[in-house]
């Protein structure tokens, strides 16, 4: 439990105030983001706002943890540095298609295609990782499982190694794109991580503390390295914790899709690390959301282009934190209402969790 609050703390602190040297050197170098024409007129005036944020993130996320290891004298587990593995990767691929941005002065960063085959990259490497049996513990337990999951391994759902990694993929791109289409209001998506990922501390405490020892039976977790994503899921708490304080409207200073990319794959990854993969649609139900949203306008206007020849819309702007400003709903009342739709997912999420649990006593 030390090592959880070290992790947290040193996190915060280095956000909180690394954010602040970030915004005065992000500023000085001409690091400013670029603004997407058709959106709310409102959001012109924040044209040459800092972006990038998300390396404050990730840095303080990994200094946190290997510091917190560092003072409690331990050794990182496999499923802490996959972890770390798959939040920075998704990170360089996030960063690079900010620098084309601020180097290009455009909306447009990577191709979509080729940010897909950098996510991809990543998201398969790291599952193949986590379901190798190289990386299993003492007792066999891999670091991922090819067992789909909602609150634990549903034991008669198992998948071909291939489809296992179809799996992984599809949720590692899936939220890291929901929350890079959710950061589009001033502290929206680092508000709601901040709800998501301390839930997810809460889940590795409570596994950690209902942990098989040995076999797996129905009153425990078979979770690999439970506590030590509790200390990552802290760190990554506590970051956006203080990069909030600068994001806040009006924000100082973005994460970018430096942030919001590795935001969203480290959500993935524990929704596979800690067995509750299909948990996370409650969990991250407010990333859910918004990319439903999108999705629901791209496949209307298309079809009644098609069948019409005039594309119509369902929102009138996606992804839908916009359609409200649209209606005249002021951006803090969006952030703020959106923030309580992630409490209540959260809540909601957590209390299936437990609820399971206490049935099976």
């Amino acid at each position: 439990m030390l090592a959880i609050l070290l992790g947290g703390g040193i996190s915060l602190l280095i956000s909180l105030l690394g954010t602040r040297v970030a915004i005065h050197w992000f500023t000085k170098w001409g690091y400013g983001q670029e603004i997407r024409e058709d959106g709310p007129t409102s959001h012109h005036t924040k044209r040459g706002t800092p972006t990038m944020g998300g390396v404050v993130i990730i840095a303080a996320v990994v200094l946190g943890y290997f510091l917190a290891k560092a003072i409690t004298t331990d050794v990182p587990s496999a499923s802490a540095l996959l972890l770390l593995f798959l939040f920075v990767g998704m990170g360089l691929v996030g960063f690079l298609d900010d620098f084309i941005k601020i180097y290009k002065q455009r909306n447009l960063g990577l191709r979509s295609k080729a940010k897909m085959v950098g996510q991809t990259v990543i998201a398969l490497v790291f599952g193949g990782l986590a379901l190798s049996p190289w990386l299993a513990d003492e007792n066999g337990r891999t670091p991922a499982s090819e067992k789909i999951s909602f609150l634990r391994e549903i034991d008669w759902l198992v998948l071909p190694t291939i489809l296992a990694l179809l799996l992984v993929w599809l949720l590692v791109t899936g939220f890291s794109n929901a929350v890079n289409l959710t950061d589009g209001l001033d502290g929206l998506a680092a508000g709601a991580s901040v709800m998501v990922f301390g839930a997810y501390m809460l889940v590795n405490i409570w596994q950690n503390n209902q942990f098989c020892q040995e076999e797996p039976s129905s009153s425990c977790y078979n979770v690999r390295d439970p506590l030590d994503l509790a200390i990552i899921a802290a760190a990554i708490t506590g970051a956006c914790f203080g990069f909030l304080w600068w994001n806040a409207s009006p924000a100082r200073i973005f994460m970018g899709d430096t942030g919001s990319l590795s935001l969203g794959g480290a959500l993935a990854g524990f929704a596979i690390l800690t067995r509750t993969e299909l948990l996370l649609v409650i969990l991250g139900g407010l990333f859910v959301l918004e990319t439903v949203s999108v999705m629901m306008q791209v496949t209307w206007f298309k079809a009644t282009k098609r069948f019409t020849g005039v594309g119509k819309r369902i929102f009138r702007i996606a992804p839908i934190h916009h359609h409200f400003e649209m209606l005249g709903w002021e951006q803090v009342t969006v952030v703020i209402r959106f923030w309580i739709i992630t409490g209540l997912c959260v809540a909601t999420g957590l209390g299936v969790f437990y609820a399971e649990w206490v049935a099976r006593l």
